[in-house]
């Protein structure tokens, strides 16, 4: 039986990890995955845009599609979940992914391509059904995956092979909320320095403007007032800009045209540039 692909984006992103990952994900689907670790300042964010930008780029095909599993572990920062936070699973088109039940990771989604619920799963639930119908699971072997603080690497993708062969795993559904409105934030740093926001162009206020916008510098926390541009060869070489990038649907990036805006701005992922209002 031929299993899809599959892409992981994790926060568990030392070597060890990494490989001890790829190792279980190739053992189940027979192939190695594609391993994208997010070790930034703020994982969330960038797991947030990067995992709107590769569901995105499988549409626009204009004929059939492969399937692609997709695993996205990245834990809230709420200390909310005594052993961290469950994993759910949707379907985009014939895509599985599955991830944490994030909802800062999980809302762009709603917002832009329609994803109203998931479907959660219990650990317990899910390895006991398993056990009774189709794994060759001891009784030990199921408490040994329920107990660990490790369920990305031994609980998911377990889940993940079930779900792609088909399996009637038990999940509650579970709506997904809308974002929340708050300040633009710097969601990726691309390897140019180009600041990827985590909001369309056409959702900031002035953005069509003579004036620009007001853009947060860290280095003296002073705004620098930035013009904005339809696309990035219009901003002039040398000069910061706020053009409609490559990410989400038609979001925003904040440029330096022959240079770098997270050097000149003193940007990192989950920085503060813009607000709302602005």
């Amino acid at each position: 039986m031929t299993h899809p692909p599959v892409i992981s984006l994790t926060d568990c992103a030392d070597p060890n990890a990494l490989a001890r990952q790829s190792a279980r994900i190739a053992t189940l689907f027979g192939a190695t995955p594609t391993v994208l670790p997010l070790s930034g300042p703020d994982p969330e964010g960038a797991a947030a845009l990067t995992l709107l930008d590769l569901l995105r780029s499988t549409d626009l095909i204009g004929g059939p599609t492969h399937p692609v599993v997709v695993l996205v572990n990245i834990a809230p920062r709420d200390g909310h979940w005594p052993n961290g936070a469950p994993f759910c699973y949707f379907r985009h088109g014939d895509h599985l992914v599955i991830s944490t039940v994030n909802h800062r990771v999980l809302a762009p989604l709603a917002a832009y391509l329609g994803l109203a619920e998931v479907q959660v799963t219990d650990v317990r639930e899910v390895l006991e059904a398993a056990a009774g119908e189709w794994a060759e699971l001891a009784p030990a072997e199921v408490e040994e995956i329920v107990r660990t603080q490790f369920r990305s690497l031994w609980y998911v993708p377990l889940l993940a092979r079930w779900l792609a062969d088909g399996r009637p795993v038990p999940a509650q559904p579970l709506p997904v909320r809308q974002p929340v409105a708050e300040a633009v934030r710097v969601a990726v740093v691309d390897n140019f320095g180009n600041c990827k926001l985590d909001r369309p162009a056409a959702a900031l206020p002035g953005f069509d403007g003579a004036a620009g916008l007001p853009v947060r510098s860290r280095r003296d926390g002073r705004s620098v007032q930035v013009r904005c541009y339809d696309r990035l060869p219009d901003v002039p070489l040398g000069e910061a800009g706020i053009t409609i990038g490559s990410s989400g649907v038609g979001f925003a990036e904040l440029v330096v045209r022959g240079g770098s805006a997270a050097e000149l701005f003193g940007l990192r992922e989950g920085d503060r540039v813009l607000h709302p209002t602005s």
